[in-house]
Order: structure tokens, then sequence, then C-alpha cells
């Protein structure tokens, strides 16, 4: 762990083996807690929980909290998603006119705010649970741990706000978020993770970007190092978001691309939110000077997928 959190490695952080990686796999992993099981973490969100989240709401303002439609190719977006008019009120009888449009989007990407699901990442072959991938994933979608098993989840949100922590308008990419950042947001910010909660990151991703143009994020971005997924495990998240995609990068453990991914959906089954924005929450957040709040996220209900596009919303 760092000892300061203002220490900035911005190269993905110290590196990690891989056998030191496949032992903290084991020691967060929850497989065989709960059933259903494809559902993972998200069974700890509780009736109880939701009602403690609708106590938290005291202005009622809403924040939504997902990218506009990026139908515009850039070194952040290469699969563009598609937006096209299929009706300009000439297809059907005259009176009323419609009006209609298409959209689809490969959202699994850098460009679309989406949530992946457990079926999205596979470690060793293995799904959370320990399916085998190869056998319950392929051409139809997926058998376990779809997008549609989960349905809606309405929990406490809380936002670690790294760079107004760190006074800073954004984390530079590369930068790795550690353990000891995450206790050090906490005690600034004035809030605590804990059961059932879903987890923003902010970093600032799409400041930066509005200011100094977009990058390849695939190359350097910032983002939790592995380091910080057993104080996440012990608090019992059961959802996981960033305005990058969670994982710090380049990544820093050898020969595993997006080791939190790993760890988070296939071994703790915690459903992950990429590419949020979340400049307007950490304004109303700051203004509001509290860091938790009511948070809905609706996927939709694709049986099979493994993920979807998504808008959620905080409620201050």
């Amino acid at each position: 762990m760092s000892s300061n959190p203002t220490d900035v490695p911005g190269d993905g952080g110290p590196p990690v083996s891989r056998r030191e990686f496949d032992a903290l796999f084991e020691a967060v992993r929850t497989w065989g807690r709960w059933a259903p099981s494809d559902r993972g973490a998200w069974n700890r969100v509780t009736a109880d929980h939701v009602r403690r989240a609708g106590a938290l709401v005291r202005s009622g303002t809403v924040v939504p909290l997902g990218r506009p439609w990026d139908t515009v190719s850039g070194p952040d977006n290469s699969k563009p998603a598609l937006h096209y008019m299929s009706d300009l009120g000439d297809v059907e009888a005259p009176e009323p006119s419609t009006h209609k449009d298409f959209i689809g989007a490969d959202y699994h990407g850098k460009g679309v705010s989406h949530l992946d699901a457990l079926s999205h990442i596979a470690y060793r072959g293995q799904l959370y649970g320990g399916g085998t991938a190869r056998e319950l994933v392929g051409a139809g979608g997926a058998r376990f741990g779809a997008v549609s098993a989960l349905g809606p989840l309405v929990t406490r949100g809380v936002l670690l706000d790294l760079p107004a922590v760190l006074g800073k308008p954004w984390l530079e990419p590369g930068q790795a978020v550690r353990a000891a950042d995450v206790l050090a947001a906490e005690a600034a910010l004035g809030v605590r993770i804990g059961e059932g909660d879903a987890v923003l990151l902010r970093v600032g991703r799409f400041r930066r970007r509005r200011e100094l143009g977009a990058w390849n994020p695939d190359a350097a971005g910032a983002g939790f190092h592995v380091d910080a997924m057993p104080l996440l495990a012990e608090r019992g998240i059961a959802l996981l978001g960033s305005d990058g995609d969670n994982d710090v990068r380049p990544s820093p453990v050898e020969g595993v691309r997006s080791p939190v991914h790993a760890l988070a959906v296939t071994a703790m089954g915690v459903p992950l939110l990429d590419n949020l924005d979340l400049e307007a929450l950490s304004s109303g957040a700051a203004g509001a000077g509290r860091h938790a709040f009511l948070f809905v996220v609706a996927p939709l209900n694709i049986p099979g997928g493994t993920g979807s596009p998504v808008n959620p919303v905080a409620v201050l």
C-alpha cells in the first residue's frame, strides 16, 4: 500500500506477480455464498438497504451519470454507437405522422456508459461461481450470469472523488488508486463504504477529455490498483463503478490485462459500471456537503446479455 495518497506512480502502480494476483483472487472469492448465484453481490442488497438509501434523499436533485450516446469515432471510441432515423413520417399512413429511429452499440468499450454482468469476465477459463466459460457462453449468449438475472439495483451510492480530495482537476492517466487512497478519501469526504453499497470512483476522465482532448484509455488510464480490492471485498460492496473502466492502465499484473475486472466480477461477483460521467455528481455532492446518496441503476432486460448500456442516476 502507498503510505501517502498523493504519491502518484503514473505507470499503473507497483507491479504484482501472477502468483500474488492468484493468491489475491482466492482471498476475495465469494463463490457458493449466494443463491441465485448469477446475481452475485447484488444479493447483498435487501429491502432494508433500499429503505435506508431512500432516507438519504434531501434536496431531491436527480443527477444522471450516463454519457451522451457517442456516435463519433475517436481514440477512445473505436466502435462508435449507431443512431439513425428509420421513419421520417413517410413510411406509415399520413396522419398522425410518426418519426422513428434505430440505436445500436458494441458497448463493451470506452465510449458507452455500461454495466458488466457476471458473464462478461472469465479468469482461468471460469466464470463467477466456477462454471466453464466455454460451456456457459456461446453464440446465443450467456446461460449463466446474464444481465437479465440482475434486474434493477437501488442502494446507497458512495462517491470517492479522488481529484477533489487531492485538490486537482483530475488524476493523470496511469495513476493508481490504492487501498490507502480509498481510506484517505473516506476520511476527507466524511463517508465510509458499507455492505451493499455501490462505490463510484471519480478520476476526472471526462473533465480532462473536455479540456485536453481524447486519448487512448486502453494504453493509459487512472483507476484502481489491485491492492484496493481486499478492502472493498471486506466492506461487502454490491457494485463498483468509475468514469474510467475501474482498472488502472497499464495493468500492474503481468499477463492480466484487466485485473480489477477479474477480481470484482469473477472472484467477488460484483458487477461493474464503466465510463460514467461523474462531473455533475462531483459538483452536486460537494455542494450538498455529502458523498453518499440514493443510487439507482436499471440495466436493460437482455436474456443472455453480458451487460447493458445504462444511464444510472444519483438522487441527492
